[in-house]
């Protein structure tokens, strides 16, 4: 999905001068009205995973290049983020699509790896833990520890814990690469008392979330969840069997799923924060 604005005085205002079509052939294009003032920022929002999005956006950048704007794309959930090793290399198949747009700078928000980023130009990069923090706000006295679910989100995990100023509980899994099954869930000794928030990237099926809750002993009413990229695909719906509240962002389409119902909290005023 793409929507376009730009930043005025007065604020930030929806904006398109644009609108997206497709020749009978099939090729994405924009068709276009009068020009904008070439003085006027512009930006345009990107979530999912849609390859024809990302060409329908470099059509429209290129348009707003040719009227002498320059343009910020915020693309919260980086494709292929996730294929950052093996054959075929997916994270840079799509980093060289998202460098085809030609984007004067890419805002991009908790990306799984440090692998992809360095692969797109131009990129900034939001962090999580702050967001976290804000978004979590009302319900941040009750935590007594965040849970690190694996040894990937170990850093996450950490930096929002100190951002929070509480401590860290580490937790281990095994996954067989061959199956993509996942077995061995363990986690270090809770304390007796409180509530705990597991922090993560993405969740997908769920299946990491829910072994490792089964993992703790803890009741759902113990147990929150924040994954800053929700997908929420598969059997995600059971995740509400092991934890309480389940907390994410708008950055993925599949956030909405209203069998997990999630509490979606929209990320583009966290992106926007230090744009030029």
């Amino acid at each position: 999905m793409i929507t376009t604005f730009a930043k005025f005085p007065q604020g930030w205002t929806s904006f398109s001068r644009a609108t997206e079509m497709r020749f009978p052939a099939g090729e994405c294009h924009i068709q276009t009205d009068r020009v904008m003032d070439g003085e006027t920022p512009l930006y345009l929002y990107l979530t999912g995973t849609d390859a024809n999005d990302y060409v329908t956006a470099g059509m429209w950048i290129d348009y707003a290049h040719q009227a002498g704007h320059k343009v910020t794309a915020l693309i919260p959930y980086l494709p292929g983020a996730r294929q950052d090793r093996g054959n075929p290399f997916g994270a840079k198949v799509y980093a060289n699509l998202i460098n085809a747009m030609e984007a004067d700078e890419v805002v991009c928000f908790d990306p799984h790896s440090e692998t992809m980023p360095a692969l797109v130009n131009n990129l900034r990069v939001v962090h999580s833990d702050a967001v976290i923090k804000k978004v979590l706000r009302k319900h941040l006295a009750g935590y007594a520890g965040i849970i690190c679910p694996d040894a990937g989100a170990r850093e996450r995990t950490e930096n929002t814990a100190a951002t929070l100023g509480l401590p860290v509980y580490y937790a281990t899994k095994h996954r067989d690469f061959t199956t993509g099954r996942l077995s061995r869930f363990e986690c270090e000794e809770l304390p007796a008392d409180g509530r705990f928030l597991v922090v993560d990237d993405i969740c997908d099926g769920g299946g990491t979330f829910r072994g490792l809750a089964e993992a703790t002993g803890l009741p759902k009413e113990r147990l929150d969840l924040w994954v800053s990229h929700g997908v929420f695909s598969g059997n995600a719906a059971a995740l509400n069997e092991h934890f309480g509240n389940i907390f994410t962002t708008d950055s993925h389409p599949g956030a909405v799923n209203p069998s997990v119902g999630a509490n979606v909290s929209p990320l583009i005023h966290h992106l926007l924060e230090g744009t030029k």
